[in-house]
């Protein structure tokens, strides 16, 4: 018995630090946006609302509920990454010694694009009619989503979408300061794309240099369309295979939003892998 409680014991202090970062910081970053458009709202932002529709406060309640509930499941995925570190299975160092700071960049780089690619086909796959009510409906509820969406996921996506990082460590070694970096630039540019606002330059509809980022409008095209930008960080998987939203430029250049009513009901519904 004794043995048991030890072995929870050292659990949990393992556990207990990745509860708080991993919820901690969708809890920042989401509460965080909320806070700035709502104080930014009379300043313009509220000029650059994509959507005519807005979420309902049991929209919100239920992305908040089922963003924890991902966030506590990230968590145990991370105290996971760390027994992993304890016995060898990853490389995690904390000095500067093992690679410099130039490899710390590189890598930081590296992780953000492989992350990237895995959303987008990992995205794509959920959308395919046979996965989708069991992998990605509860996502896909919102229609008109708020920064409190950005983990809202059923908890098979949640695992998928948790599977990233232990796979990505078991090949490439990786700086315990470039995880976190890159863990807050995850949730940060999320939250973004959730946000209902635009809050990038317009001009990256026709740049030529930047083009290639996604912009909140990107996203939440795929909330109110279903079956087009499937990306996360990037335009380009999408442009390579044909699922960018004919739209979407024309629209992030400012051009009235299509009406989304019919959106709603096209919720309960897969949606089908676009080719």
């Amino acid at each position: 018995m004794q043995t048991l409680l030890d072995a929870i014991a050292s659990f949990w202090q393992i556990w207990s630090p990745n509860l708080i970062l991993d919820v901690g910081r969708y809890v920042i970053a989401a509460f965080g946006m909320a806070l700035i458009l709502k104080l930014f709202w009379n300043a313009g932002l509220g000029l650059r609302k994509i959507q005519a529709r807005t979420a309902s406060a049991a929209d919100v309640k239920r992305e908040i509920l089922t963003s924890l509930r991902t966030g506590v499941l990230f968590s145990l995925t991370g105290a996971g990454i760390v027994l992993g570190a304890m016995h060898g299975v990853f490389t995690i160092y904390l000095d500067f010694e093992t690679a410099g700071v130039g490899y710390l960049a590189i890598s930081l780089m590296a992780i953000i694009v492989a992350h990237d690619a895995y959303f987008y086909w990992t995205h794509r796959l959920m959308h395919h009619p046979r996965l989708y009510h069991f992998f990605h409906r509860t996502h896909h509820r919102s229609v008109t989503p708020t920064p409190f969406a950005a983990y809202a996921f059923d908890m098979p996506e949640a695992l998928m979408m948790a599977g990233f990082t232990p796979l990505w460590l078991s090949v490439v070694p990786m700086h315990a300061l470039g995880l976190f970096l890159f863990m807050a630039f995850m949730i940060v540019r999320n939250v973004m794309g959730h946000a209902g606002v635009e809050l990038m330059p317009r001009a990256l509809a026709d740049s030529r240099w930047f083009g290639w980022i996604n912009a909140t409008t990107h996203h939440d095209l795929h909330h109110s369309s279903f079956h087009y930008n499937y990306g996360l960080y990037f335009t380009w998987w999408d442009r390579m295979m044909g699922t960018e939203h004919p739209r979407y430029r024309e629209q992030l250049r400012g051009r009235p939003a299509d009406d989304v009513a019919t959106a709603t009901t096209n919720a309960a519904r897969p949606a089908v892998v676009a080719s």
